[in-house]
């Protein structure tokens, strides 16, 4: 039996795993404390939670010192705190820095407000697949180069980087590397040390933890990264982000990323085949859908696909009276303007209004996509009735057909 309406945004945010909330509740109850006081047991049960959550988070991105594990609000926090901390101290060695055009907002707006600090921002251009070219990170990089900022998986198309590669050629120039890793922690394998990655955000909604916890992967060696705090008041980790810790948050943080980690092998073999079934299916009842970026190198659960001939705001509403989908980025979905992500694609302009992102998740069904596909096909077919367009390509089609 389906229950309606189906969830299937979950590069928007994810619902919280019922095993989270029971690792959250002690401290949202008796386990109150302040992780700051110290002096009695109240805060020291708060600490050993924090350290405890700090050295498994550790474990599971491959970095060396659990003090390395900076404690946020998300990752949107964590990209403003790495991009901007590390360009205000460090800024006597250069002024420049790279980024590429698919970022999400909360980096293309930290380099945006660094531009009018004086700073220069490369913006690096990506392929059709949503890629980028390892030979134009190299020819950007000057010598007043001093942070590369690329995701490690897109929030919108699901493309997945060359991390490992990006680390090498960043190491190889003595330049930080900063990795947004809020869509793929949990979902693929990371590994600081192998991918060279010097900073990594991560935020716990993206993986079925709670929403306002987040942290920042600093490392302290080889090279040793300083940062210039954003926030200043009571000095908590290492003061490099002042405020009272969000101990429920920061256990549920670890609890589902230990979850995602030992889970991650099995459901991303089952979200890649209910993604490839609701593609195929897609593809059989609708004609002219098209995937946006790479289908080879994606997050397993993300399908980003165009339909031709529709109205894409009112596709949009029609889908998410059953079913909840976006058409793009949750952080940008004030504008009626297409996807500057697709855009950088070099998706056309109808077709990049068509666009709709299913965000495949850890309590989705066969039968739902199932549901899913058909659902949308009817809801296509019956936007197309009205379209002229598409009734006179068909007319065109039908009558070459049969010359």
């Amino acid at each position: 039996m389906i229950k309606l309406p189906i969830y299937m945004d979950h590069q928007s945010t994810t619902p919280l795993d019922s095993r989270v909330l029971s690792a959250m509740k002690p401290y949202l109850e008796g386990m109150f404390g302040n992780a700051s006081s110290r002096h009695h047991r109240f805060g020291v049960e708060a600490r050993e939670a924090v350290e405890t959550a700090r050295e498994q988070t550790r474990k599971y991105i491959g970095a060396r010192h659990a003090k390395e594990v900076v404690w946020t609000s998300g990752a949107t926090e964590s990209n403003n705190l790495a991009i901007q901390g590390v360009s205000h101290l460090y800024r006597k060695r250069g002024n420049h820095i790279i980024t590429s055009v698919i970022e999400h907002k909360s980096v293309l707006d930290t380099c945006s407000f660094l531009e009018g600090e004086g700073f220069r921002i490369t913006y690096l251009p990506v392929t059709q697949e949503g890629i980028i070219r390892l030979q134009d990170l190299e020819q950007a990089i000057t010598d007043q180069t001093i942070l590369i900022s690329i995701m490690h998986a897109n929030n919108e198309i699901g493309t997945i980087q060359p991390v490992a590669e990006i680390g090498e050629v960043a190491k190889k120039r003595n330049i930080f590397f900063h990795c947004d890793a809020s869509q793929s922690a949990g979902k693929i394998p990371i590994d600081v040390q192998t991918m060279g990655i010097d900073l990594l955000s991560i935020s716990a909604h993206k993986m079925y933890g709670p929403k306002g916890a987040g942290a920042l992967y600093v490392r302290s060696e080889n090279p040793r990264v300083r940062l210039q705090p954003l926030i200043f008041g009571g000095g908590q980790e290492e003061a490099w982000r002042s405020g009272t810790l969000n101990v429920p948050g920061i256990a549920g943080f670890a609890k589902a990323f230990e979850i995602a980690v030992a889970e991650m092998a099995d459901e991303s073999e089952r979200l890649l085949r209910l993604r490839t079934q609701l593609f195929e299916w897609f593809r059989k009842y609708i004609p002219e859908v098209h995937c946006n970026g790479s289908l080879q190198y994606r997050l397993p659960g993300n399908l980003n696909v165009s339909f031709a001939y529709v109205e894409g705001e009112a596709l949009l509403e029609l889908i998410n009276q059953t079913i909840a989908v976006s058409s793009g980025s949750a952080c940008s979905q004030t504008t009626l303007e297409p996807s500057y992500v697709l855009k950088a694609l070099g998706v056309q302009g109808d077709l990049a209004h068509t666009s709709i992102r299913f965000g495949l998740g850890r309590f989705n069904t066969a039968e739902e996509v199932m549901f899913t596909a058909h659902y949308v096909a009817e809801a296509v077919a019956k936007l197309r009735e009205s379209s002229a367009l598409y009734k006179e390509t068909q007319k065109k089609l039908t009558s070459s057909t049969t010359v």
